[in-house]
């Protein structure tokens, strides 16, 4: 227990991969976030769970990461089931892990069971909320310039349809979401505080939680990208103070594809009018009248992925058991490992921004073009991904920067594979 809280503090305050040392007067204890996680995270298990750990050298965990056995196995059995019994007998069969879907979802963001429902994708999600917004003429909205590009699509999309205005809220020193301005520019116009928590273009970690206090202390609608920190973060909806978060499964909580989430407070829920429904999230109680259904599952469909949503509820439940608290801490430590050794190698330059950052870590190599990076990387069975202009015009844009080569690290990720992962950069070119 004393070191889960330890773990915890060391995540929260973002401290999961320096030098500092945790010091425990009472029992004589000093422990370095390197050995604390090494006591959480059973790193020899972790590994043999995920025989694709022995293929392919994965920093592509911001994109896609890699499952573990039990949540291949789990959907597995799903589609066993199709094919031996049918799709519905195999969505019968599966009704328990179907239920648990709703319940570990609950336990992993501090939330209830009835707070949540099953998306197909987490740009999905964000849509049946905002787009349930009764957004009028004259309205205003802030966001920030690190927002995902799907949703400051739909921005531009709803703005044009009904008139409202978009701030952008500016960056402090940083880089991150400055709280301050934020602040200065609410109106009694302002309706809506939307931001993405970690962006798909670098490490930044914005400061979820103030813009939460804020947006309750001034009661303003508060909607959370968390599609890249769910999984590699503690996340505690509570404490962030969100009115709707959403999320994916493949990212950083090694589910498969095709899996999303939404979470929405209990109290916010009359404040949307889902955008469609169907005979699942609505009830037709006579010719020309329906009820919703109740809680967040208002805005799921009848038809949807039933091996996936097995695979992710058990995604959900290992992640659960390795602790989030110790999984923060070790993704903390192995990404600043792997900021330090690139800053080293003569030409790269990093460019995660953010008084905290997370498990993404972007940089370029003088000369080289991180789609050819990516490519020779490929070739050595190495994964990574590559932030594109297109993806985060805001942030990239004025920075001058058309593209990133992006690694994204995961607790199952080791100290040599960094070592090595360095190695091959540094002789690109």
């Amino acid at each position: 227990m004393i070191l889960r809280e330890i773990a915890k503090i060391s995540a929260i305050e973002g401290l999961g991969g320096t030098h500092l040392a945790f010091l425990n007067k009472g029992l004589g204890l000093t422990m370095t976030p390197a050995s604390l996680t090494q006591s959480l995270l059973d790193m020899e298990q972790v590994r043999a769970d995920t025989p694709a750990c022995e293929e392919v050298l994965h920093f592509n965990n911001a994109g896609s990461s890699l499952m573990p056995d039990e949540v291949y196995e789990a959907m597995q059995q799903v589609l066993h089931n199709e094919r031996v019994y049918g799709g519905y007998e195999a969505e019968r069969l599966a009704a328990g892990d179907l239920a648990a879907f709703y319940t570990e979802f609950a336990g992993l963001l501090n939330a209830e069971a009835d707070e949540i429902a099953y998306v197909e994708n987490a740009t999905r999600a964000w849509d049946m909320a905002f787009y349930g917004l009764d957004l009028k003429p004259g309205d205003r909205v802030i966001t920030h310039a690190s927002e995902y590009a799907s949703n400051y699509l739909a921005f531009l999309q709803q703005a044009k349809r009904k008139g409202f205005h978009i701030d952008l809220a500016p960056s402090d020193a940083t880089g991150q979401i400055d709280v301050a301005a934020l602040e200065a520019l609410i109106t009694p116009q302002t309706r809506l505080i939307a931001i993405t928590h970690v962006p798909t273009q670098g490490g930044l970690v914005n400061p979820a939680e103030a813009v939460g206090a804020l947006a309750r202390q001034h009661g303003i609608f508060y909607l959370l990208d968390a599609c890249q920190s769910v999984g590699q973060i503690d996340i505690d909806v509570q404490k962030i103070g969100c009115d709707v978060l959403t999320g994916t499964g493949r990212k950083f909580l090694r589910g498969p594809r095709g899996t999303g989430f939404l979470y929405v407070r209990r109290e916010a829920l009359e404040q949307i009018d889902p955008p469609f429904v169907d005979l699942h999230s609505a009830l037709w109680t006579g010719a020309d009248r329906y009820e919703l259904a109740k809680g967040a599952r208002r805005f799921e469909n009848w038809e949807s992925f039933v091996a996936g949503r097995v695979g992710l509820m058990a995604a959900v439940r290992y992640a659960q058991r390795m602790g989030l608290p110790a999984i923060e801490a070790r993704v903390a430590q192995v990404a600043d490992k792997l900021r330090e050794a690139l800053s080293d190698i003569p030409g790269v330059s990093l460019h995660d921004l953010g008084e905290r950052k997370c498990g993404i870590v972007t940089f370029r190599k003088a000369g080289q073009d991180p789609v050819q990076m990516a490519a020779t990387l490929r070739e050595q069975r190495m994964n990574v991904s590559v932030s594109k202009l297109t993806s985060a015009r805001l942030d990239l844009e004025p920075r001058d920067l058309p593209s990133l080569v992006r690694a994204s690290v995961h607790y199952f990720n080791t100290e040599e594979e960094v070592a090595r992962f360095v190695r091959a950069i540094d002789v690109i070119g």
